[in-house]
């Protein structure tokens, strides 16, 4: 590993594409950190990566001498870092249970969208795309339970969903369905904070434009 420059504000090498550099953003957002967010290529990351990041990959976080590469050990760090607003509960069931729903994210629905992006001609993809689409609308009744997913208040589960469903578009999905009103009027109130538009990369915004 090379000789790494220390910092003096925290520095976000995001990738402005992906919705796991997303979720870092928004949460970086809702809290009003004061970051210098680095877009970087992916195909051409700078050699100041491979310094910071002994995988050379996206997103990086650097906070003075600490630098992250996983983005949920990122969100549960800024939210420890930055503890208002709290996005993740107080009670230690009820950040269990929200943890446990950020793995099933990642199992039941972050693998298909990966999928889908890599690939997004390939018969393999129609599948994931057809499946992806199911799940959303098996799941659509919860979003109707509360003003958030399954919480009251804004989490870090949102923040994990957030991107995912605003990148439906460019996945060639369409929930039309009545059964998917309860999403749709979930997506309208996610995507109308300010937290979220502020998130948002030129590339993502382009998405819904």
């Amino acid at each position: 590993m090379g000789v790494v420059t220390k910092r003096s504000s925290m520095t976000f090498f995001s990738d402005p594409a992906s919705h796991y550099s997303h979720r870092v953003r928004i949460v970086l957002a809702e809290k009003g950190v004061t970051v210098d967010v680095v877009n970087v290529d992916p195909d051409n990351p700078p050699g100041e990566l491979a310094d910071l990041n002994p995988y050379n990959a996206l997103p990086t976080l650097v906070d003075r001498d600490l630098v992250l590469y996983e983005p949920n050990i990122m969100m549960e760090y800024l939210d420890e870092r930055f503890p208002h607003p709290p996005l993740l509960p107080v009670y230690p069931v009820a950040r269990a249970n929200s943890r446990l729903m950020i793995h099933r994210i990642q199992k039941d629905w972050c693998g298909l969208v990966d999928q889908i992006l890599a690939q997004p001609n390939a018969k393999a993809s129609d599948v994931a795309r057809k499946e992806l689409r199911e799940s959303l609308l098996a799941t659509a009744p919860l979003f109707g339970e509360m003003p958030f997913f399954l919480s009251e208040e804004f989490t870090i589960v949102d923040c994990c969903i957030a991107p995912i469903l605003w990148r439906l578009p460019s996945l060639g999905i369409e929930l039309n369905e009545k059964q998917a009103k309860p999403l749709q009027k979930y997506m309208d109130s996610i995507f109308s904070r300010e937290g979220f538009k502020a998130s948002l990369s030129d590339l993502e915004e382009d998405i819904r434009s």
